[in-house]
């Protein structure tokens, strides 16, 4: 008998969310079928009062008539009785069988003999109001000091965000202002109540909707407080009229992050507000939008009277997979100021792409499973426009089973021409040789993460960590030899039966042992998973086995003596720490919901 009602079952079907998780091992994710936010609908944690109990006090009282009226029982007095030692309060007298006494200052007189309070003296060297140190430090740095303290993500389900902001929104005035720019300039919204209760606050108080800067719906789940649609429709918390509502009351917003769950409630007149009527956004995200309504909504913003320029900097039609090449080929010609650009899965054509600006600085570029891309188009592409000649992260990955992009000749003449500032390099899917190692070896001075295509052996891809032995014993080659800085390495592309093992593990091979460092991560295909978890030799070399969703690692263990692991933290991963993302971040922001499933769950 499964114990999982249907409600369950509809949640765990409905959402996928992914976190990083903190550990002393790279690629260990928390993974659940629905948002970490989704009990915050379901479950309301009573009230603790966390106060000291009050003492056991005597509730004995005597009543003391007037002098004037000794038979009166209207006047008079109620006092603690003589034999009341432990009196401590009037709160504690029962009237009535009823402690209805509603003061709560604690009497210090016993058999009715009163002394009043001790007063207490004045620190000299204590600050008036408002001029305390922190107090006057400049807002710029009290904001980065109360930004410590927020919490995008919540620690679990049922545990309240932000209570030490809620303290300090009580403490000063000064202090009440930069908490408030805290709690409300980057704004989670993880199911529809709560964005119905955080519209309800910028519109009865419009000052707070001009400190918002970030919208992000990347953890939003539907079913966590409604099953069905029609429930969903019938509260309309979130709504297209709702969210342009909440757009117009957020003027200075700068980025707006948004994924599948919440596409139909993106339509034409939100897309107008977003890419006309924001003067200060700056990056959109628009993870997994591919539903009916949202490609019509998005064919009928063309008809637009669009302006020459946009001012968005960081765009992401990730897995837009309806949108049709007009969109591509009407904004990014606009896009003169852009820097980060993923169109993975998407429609984009070889003349869009062209017509980027050359006045743009991209730094992030995903072209990953983009079909209708040539591979003489990409390589002219990087090799001669300006706008990427800065590149740090770089994917032209495919899926080789449906298509290839990058033959051997293709390889042969986009390698070369890749520039020096990459860190982040997907070849995934191409057709290589094992004359393109040499190609790659002076990328391995600076790259990171590197994904090979097939066509591989593990004895040249082996040549990346070491030199080539000598055989007229010139050892000159060695003593110049500059190490890799490779932490990641992607050969999810070789099956369970092209991946050579034996030589991989073998003593021949370098790959897996201490002197590989820096590598810590080597992604394998995910049916390799099951066969290496049980494996002797991959515990004995000091590595590890993971996987979240479909793809698969294998990760270095550090003992005590290696020191502390590498945290993974780099700028051009704008807030995750660990390896191998296929989506590019618009934000930087810690990873979790649909992006961190998007990121390192699902493959290519």
């Amino acid at each position: 008998m499964d114990p999982t009602t249907p409600s369950e079952k509809s949640l765990r079907s409905s959402f996928s969310s992914v976190r990083e998780a903190d550990s002393d091992l790279a690629q260990n994710f928390t993974s659940t079928k629905i948002s970490s936010y989704s009990k915050l609908g379901e479950e309301v944690e009573e009230a603790v009062d966390d106060l000291p109990s009050p003492p056991e006090m005597a509730t004995q009282t005597q009543f003391i008539p007037p002098v004037t009226q000794p038979n009166s029982r209207l006047h008079g007095c109620w006092f603690p009785a003589v034999a009341a030692e432990g009196f401590q309060g009037w709160k504690q007298i029962g009237v009535k069988g009823r402690q209805a006494s509603k003061s709560y200052g604690d009497l210090q007189a016993l058999k009715i003999v009163w002394s009043p309070a001790p007063l207490i003296k004045k620190d000299p060297e204590r600050p008036p109001p408002g001029q305390s140190a922190i107090e006057k430090l400049p807002a710029e740095i009290l904001d980065q000091v109360i930004d410590h303290l927020v919490l995008d993500v919540p620690p679990n389900g049922v545990s309240a965000r932000n209570v030490d902001l809620m303290s300090l929104l009580l403490t000063s005035k000064m202090l009440h202002s930069a908490t408030l720019n805290a709690l409300y300039k980057n704004i989670t919204i993880p199911h529809s109540r709560i964005f119905r209760k955080f519209l309800s606050h910028i519109a009865q108080n419009k000052g707070l909707g001009t400190i918002v800067r970030r919208l992000d719906f990347s953890h939003f789940n539907p079913t966590t407080l409604f099953a069905t649609a029609s429930e969903r429709a019938t509260t309309r918390n979130l709504t297209p009229e709702t969210l342009m509502q909440c757009l117009e009351l957020t003027p200075f917003l700068r980025e707006f992050l948004a994924q599948e769950y919440i596409e139909d409630e993106i339509d034409a007149n939100v897309l107008r507000k977003l890419f006309f009527g924001l003067e200060r956004l700056q990056g959109i995200d628009f993870c997994g939008c591919s539903s009916t309504l949202f490609k019509n909504s998005f064919q009928s913003v063309l008809l637009s009277d669009w302006p020459e320029a946009l001012l968005i900097s960081r765009l992401s039609l990730h897995k837009c997979i309806t949108l049709p090449s007009s969109v591509f080929e009407t904004l990014l010609p606009r896009l003169g100021d852009l820097t980060h650009l993923d169109l993975a899965g998407t429609r984009v054509t070889n003349e869009a792409l062209l017509s980027i600006p050359h006045s743009a600085k991209i730094t992030h570029l995903n072209l990953a499973k983009c079909k209708l891309l040539t591979a003489d188009v990409i390589i002219d592409f990087l090799a001669h426009h300006p706008a990427v000649q800065n590149l740090v992260v770089l994917s032209l990955g495919a899926d080789a089973r449906s298509h290839q992009l990058l033959n051997e000749e293709d390889l042969s003449k986009l390698i070369p021409v890749l520039p020096h500032s990459l860190r982040s390099l997907s070849l995934k899917g191409s057709k290589m040789a094992a004359s393109h190692i040499d190609l790659l070896r002076p990328l391995t001075k600076h790259l990171e993460e590197l994904a090979l295509g097939r066509r591989l052996k593990i004895t040249d891809i082996d040549r990346l960590f070491v030199p080539d032995e000598s055989n007229d014993g010139n050892i000159g080659q060695e003593l110049e030899w500059i190490p890799h800085s490779l932490k990641y390495l992607d050969l999810s592309d070789y099956t369970a039966t092209e991946l050579d093992l034996i030589t991989m593990f073998g003593r021949n091979t370098s790959i897996m042992k201490k002197y590989s460092s820096p590598l810590e991560v080597i992604e394998v295909t995910d049916d390799l998973y099951s066969r290496l978890a049980k494996s002797p030799v991959v515990k004995q070399l000091g590595w590890t086995v993971m996987e979240n969703g479909s793809r698969a690692w294998l990760v270095r263990v550090h003992n005590a003596e290696d020191g502390p692991r590498d945290s993974g933290l780099r700028s051009w991963k704008m807030g995750a720490s660990f390896w191998g993302m296929h989506k590019i971040p618009i934000a930087c922001a810690e990873v979790g919901g649909m992006y961190g499933s998007y990121m390192f769950k699902r493959k290519l």
